[in-house]
């Protein structure tokens, strides 16, 4: 995120607002100035000199080091030709060094300080760290050295303990100071706002003074060179819709002296940076002399919330769409299927239909029956399931169950009836195919004529037993819709007195994983145990119960499909 980019200069408002953040933050300066100015400390007045005192003895050595607040050492290496370390030479220690080893090894983890010894016989692991590197250094180059992280191994009674600091060694006339703090303090705060991707820094309101964390400019995305921005500077690089909000940041925290956040966009970067400021204020109560704020990385967060935002706005709009399909293909189905009363009675049968669309799924499929009387006095009778749901479904099973009732007025047979349905599938343009039973019924002879494509045999129920009908010469035919010039073949079944037929789609008896010889014998099963705990009883609406409650047995929360049953009945 570079600090220096000017806003684009054709954007007429964002010149505004950034101009309105400079005037800011250079008269709240000047509220600072002049509160320094009028109560800030007198300068010394002239006047005799002041008398001198006498000089105190110097400390001790020890004492100097006693007096230093971190843990030190006073060491004495001995260097090669080469300038490396060959050995060291432990002169004396502080007491918080001392307080420091008690702490961390207590007992007779270490051997007993008895005056100088070399270091790396009291703690031989050190010569495999950064120290002896770091002596040569500060030997080699006259400044101090610096390490973020050094580690060492110190074996006990109870185990191998391991020690974490930071490490400093500096010359001290002829000998060595190191000094450490235990557990890499600033180290563990460095990889902590990394791992959070979480930074502070304070601003100066007066002089553009900014101490910021360490992980200041890994957070915002900067190198390690670059100059921590300004309030000013960092504005200068958001993208120009962050402006208002930032001024009113600013503005919350300088003159309303409130905590208040905001989130910030920059250019040439896709970070999103959540900024919380605080007023850092002169006396309680008084002037705002410095902006404290923690700044946060949000710009994970921020792409999961927009894509959760997206994927539901998405969700929704598709919702709405199916809601919207399946209104149109219910009432279209609606339209097309026929309800049965009494319209059969002239062809000496009875019929019943139930249909349970696929709630979990599209909410409407291609399941379709039909049952007309034509011209010749035969009744046409037929199930199908049209591949698919939803609309597309819906309108291929009108398309085939409006082309058979036209077929139907020939007065061909069935089997013809059967091959010329199958040429109208195979026509489609799209992927038009389907299963059916096609049926005519001779009423004057108690007649049945059936076709299968592909679809579950029709089922007859007589005297409380159910079973298959034999299937046509040949096998079930290819399923409507795979392949022109298909020709089926028919078969017949005569009804008696009291016999109903059932015709079904799978949806109402498969199951997942499909087994078609279980599904067909649990279908069996349920229709001789409803028969059994309840007969039909007379007329349609007998039927039309029976039929439900065989659906209801049947269609529980394992099916994966829409359902169909048609009923018919020779009374």
């Amino acid at each position: 995120m570079p600090v220096d980019v000017p806003p684009p200069a054709g954007s007429a408002r964002a010149r505004l607002e950034l101009q309105a953040i400079r005037a800011l933050l250079d008269a709240q300066r000047r509220r600072v100035t002049r509160y320094a100015e009028r109560y800030g400390a007198p300068a010394p007045a002239a006047g005799p000199p002041a008398p001198q005192a006498v000089a105190a003895p110097p400390p001790s050595g020890q004492a100097v080091l006693d007096a230093l607040p971190v843990a030190a050492l006073l060491l004495a290496p001995e260097f090669d030709e080469g300038g490396e370390v060959r050995d060291v030479v432990l002169l004396a220690r502080n007491a918080t060094a001392r307080d420091d080893e008690a702490s961390r090894f207590p007992g007779e983890a270490l051997p007993r300080w008895t005056g100088p010894v070399s270091l790396f016989e009291r703690i031989p692991s050190l010569a495999g760290t950064a120290i002896p590197r770091m002596l040569a250094d500060a030997h080699r180059q006259g400044v101090p050295q610096h390490s973020d992280t050094v580690e060492w191994l110190v074996n006990t009674r109870t185990g191998p303990v391991r020690v974490n600091a930071e490490v400093r060694i500096a010359r001290c006339g002829d000998h060595f100071l190191l000094t450490w703090e235990p557990g890499g303090r600033l180290s563990m705060a460095g990889a902590a706002q990394q791992l959070v991707r979480t930074c502070w820094a304070e601003w100066n309101l007066a002089d553009d003074g900014i101490q910021p964390s360490r992980g200041f400019r890994q957070v915002l995305g900067l190198a390690d060179d670059t100059p921590v921005p300004s309030l000013y500077e960092l504005a200068a690089a958001t993208t120009p819709e962050c402006l208002t909000t930032l001024y009113q940041t600013l503005y919350d925290v300088l003159l309303r002296k409130r905590v208040t956040q905001c989130e910030l966009r920059f250019r040439n970067s896709e970070r999103v940076i959540r900024m919380v400021a605080e007023p850092v204020r002169i006396v309680s109560g008084g002037l705002v002399w410095a902006l404290r704020a923690v700044l946060i990385d949000v710009t994970t967060e921020r792409r999961r919330r927009e894509a959760a935002q997206r994927a539901e706005r998405a969700a929704r709009r598709e919702h709405e769409r199916a809601e919207a399909v399946a209104e149109v293909a219910g009432v279209l189905r609606d339209a097309v299927l026929p309800h049965f009363q009494d319209e059969l009675d002239g062809y000496g049968l009875e019929a019943a239909a139930v249909y349970r669309p696929d709630a979990p799924g599209a909410g409407v499929g291609g399941d379709w029956y039909k049952a007309r009387g034509l011209p010749d006095g035969r009744l046409l009778l037929a199930l199908g399931d049209a591949r698919g749901h939803g609309l597309e479904a819906v309108t291929l099973m009108a398309k085939l169950r409006y082309a058979l009732a036209g077929l139907a007025y020939t007065s061909e047979p069935v089997e013809r009836l059967t091959q010329w349905l199958n040429e109208v599938a195979c026509a489609d343009d799209r992927e038009s195919t389907a299963t059916a039973i096609i049926a005519l019924y001779h009423p004057e002879r108690t007649l049945l004529r059936w076709t299968c494509a592909g679809h579950p045999r029709p089922v007859l129920l007589r005297d409380g037993r159910a079973g298959q009908l034999p299937a046509p010469a040949g096998g079930p035919g290819l399923t409507l819709g795979v392949l022109p010039g298909t020709s089926y073949s028919a078969t017949e079944t005569t009804l008696e007195t009291g016999d109903i037929v059932l015709m079904y789609s799978d949806g109402l008896t498969e199951r997942r994983p499909a087994d078609p010889e279980k599904d067909t014998l649990r279908f069996l099963d349920a229709v001789e145990r409803c028969f059994r705990e309840t007969p039909p009883g007379p007329g349609h609406d007998g039927l039309q119960d029976y039929v439900e409650r065989l659906v209801a047995r049947l269609n529980g929360p394992h099916c994966t499909d829409d359902a169909t049953l048609l009923a018919l009945r020779r009374p």
